[in-house]
């Protein structure tokens, strides 16, 4: 399968490329991305299939489904990641939390949040391609709290490879941090940012298309690629697990195949979001994907208006870090696959150089169906926190956004999966807030959480708060380019 461009084709790049080109290379024409030519059919046949399989295999089956130029035998040492996540028969537990409501845990690998399901395989083949060419990569990385400490473990100590991992200093939770500062293997570089999430992935989209850095990159033999999910060998692996929580459903007797389905996505950068949408459009049974915003509803705004306007907003710090996003990439995919490349360029490049962009009445119908929208403050995600807790279920307060648009956004009572992004040790002091527990910093409210709730902290969390801060940079974002080259 081909991948081509969401922005049209500038004549200076191929019109089409292979797989392992477009994730080593994500830059796509006039600063768009890539998308594949067309879906594989996944849907009652391919799921009939594929009902009694292990994730690892249903994976495989996907991955042979786009048809990827890469060989199996690196295929199956990639997906041998997931034997390192809690349960290696069962790396995406789902789990019943009410009568017609399943939580989908994405949480189970190394750095507990739902971003090691695609980074763990994926930078596996990353690295793997550049050591076959014989190619040095810097893999750079803007993260609003999880997409940086996955992307640290996967690549840390492989050959050819260096990350540069931008942090918002300040906008992410303390173990999201820790996560991050401490990793010791000396092909990383994480830099904290004065700014927020926006300014950091604003800054790496930058790079990727500047021509100064690109040159300076060569002098030293090194090329370019990304790990945020502008790169779709994130995206490949998110349309997974979507399809793995539809038939742990089947599997456990809660809805027959073929039956429609909720699902309920907490929202940022839309990476999530749009592996559920890629996953609808191959013919997964979805009636709709209930999108979940924290106080930045600039998604909300947009799929209920029609409008994505951040011309007078300003980022709001929420007790949903991950999620504090106003510009969120994937969505061009989204418009791409229902207005075609010359729409696509033509909004992005409005909501680039003015700040907004506005659907037509038509275009807005065609997002709603496949969409609907809700946002939650942190004052009610507390409330959910707390409510399940007492039912004996604990959640992170990205999950906890999610039941708002559960209990309003469903036009009526289908069976629901929501996806649970992180574990709530990563947030621990929102979670202990919640539950009545005074706490003055994140070892406290981990340790009085485990304490009262009897639940179990991991040896990863749990041991990051010995360990020796290795990474102190932070910078202005105009002194970005200059710490990456001097890391160099």
């Amino acid at each position: 399968m081909q991948f081509i461009e969401t922005r049209g084709n500038d004549g200076s790049r191929p019109e089409a490329v292979s797989f392992s080109e477009a994730i080593l290379n994500p830059s796509a024409s006039f600063g768009g991305l890539y998308v594949p030519e067309s879906l594989p059919d996944m849907g009652i046949g391919f799921l009939s299939e594929y009902l009694q399989s292990d994730y690892k295999t249903l994976a495989f089956a996907l991955l042979k489904a786009f048809e990827i130029d890469i060989d199996d035998g690196l295929l199956h040492e990639a997906l041998e990641r997931y034997d390192y996540f809690d349960d290696p028969n069962n790396p995406v537990p789902v789990v019943g939390v009410e009568e017609d409501a399943w939580v989908s845990e994405l949480y189970h690998g190394p750095t507990r949040a739902f971003k090691d399901m695609a980074l763990q395989p994926f930078g596996v083949i990353l690295s793997a391609l550049a050591k076959e060419r014989g190619e040095q990569y810097l893999i750079m990385a803007a993260t609003s709290g999880d997409t940086g400490p996955a992307t640290l473990e996967t690549f840390k100590h492989r050959e050819n490879i260096k990350v540069c991992c931008l942090y918002p200093a300040g906008g992410t939770s303390d173990v999201q941090r820790l996560q991050m500062v401490t990793e010791d293997a000396p092909n990383l570089k994480v830099i904290g940012i004065e700014g927020n999430f926006d300014d950091a992935q604003s800054a790496l989209k930058e790079l990727l298309s500047s021509e100064v850095f690109r040159e300076e990159l060569r002098k030293k033999g090194i090329r370019l690629s990304a790990a945020n999910s502008v790169n779709f060998g994130r995206i490949i692996f998110q349309i997974v697990y979507h399809i793995h929580s539809y038939l742990e459903l089947v599997r456990q007797n809660a809805v027959a195949l073929g039956e429609e389905i909720y699902l309920v996505v907490p929202s940022g950068n839309f990476g999530n979001a749009l592996g559920a949408y890629y996953a609808k459009q191959a013919g997964l049974p979805v009636r709709k994907i209930l999108i979940a915003s924290n106080a930045n509803n600039i998604l909300t705004d947009w799929i209920e208006t029609g409008v994505y306007d951040i011309r007078d907003r300003t980022l709001i710090q929420t007790e949903s870090p991950a999620m504090d996003i106003l510009k969120s990439s994937n969505v061009e995919r989204v418009l791409y696959d229902k207005f075609g490349p010359e729409r696509t360029r033509e909004l992005m490049e409005s909501l680039n150089e003015t700040g907004v962009y506005r659907l037509t009445e038509e275009e807005r119908r065609a997002i709603q169906e496949d969409f609907a929208a809700v946002y939650s403050t942190d004052e009610e995600g507390e409330r959910v926190i707390a409510e399940y807790a007492q039912k004996g279920y604990l959640m992170d307060p990205h999950t906890a956004t999610c039941f708002k648009a559960y209990r309003q956004a469903r036009e009526e009572p289908l069976p629901t999966v929501i996806y649970s992004t992180a574990e709530w040790t990563k947030f621990s002091p929102t979670v202990a807030r919640a539950l009545g527990i005074d706490a003055a910093n994140d070892r406290e409210a981990l340790e009085r959480i485990s304490e009262k709730l009897g639940v179990k902290i991991p040896r990863a969390i749990a041991e990051l708060f010995d360990k020796p801060i290795v990474h102190s940079t932070v910078v202005s974002r105009e002194e970005i380019m200059e710490e990456m080259l001097k890391f160099l």
